[in-house]
């Protein structure tokens, strides 16, 4: 099944996450995440980064590395408030 849906708000919405990563090393993340992605030819997605999101906390070591792939894939799904 295709999906076909407007790339201008997935585009936004990534963008969104990347604004509401509140630490340095969070962006850091989300870059590396984002670069395997698109190396390895894949659509960037919510549900491709979230993929690689849930692999890396499913291999962290330690709880501070799980907390913030938590605190990533939070970002993932939380609602954008409006001012």
């Amino acid at each position: 099944m295709r999906q076909d849906r407007n790339f201008s708000t997935a585009s936004e919405a990534i963008a969104r996450y990347f604004k509401e990563a509140s630490l340095p090393s969070q962006q850091e993340t989300l870059g590396q995440i984002v670069v395997e992605i698109l190396r390895s030819g894949r659509t960037l997605s919510r549900k491709t980064l979230c993929t690689k999101l849930l692999c890396r906390m499913e291999q962290a070591r330690g709880t501070e590395a799980e907390i913030h792939y938590q605190q990533l894939i939070g970002l993932m799904f939380s609602v954008e408030r409006e001012s």
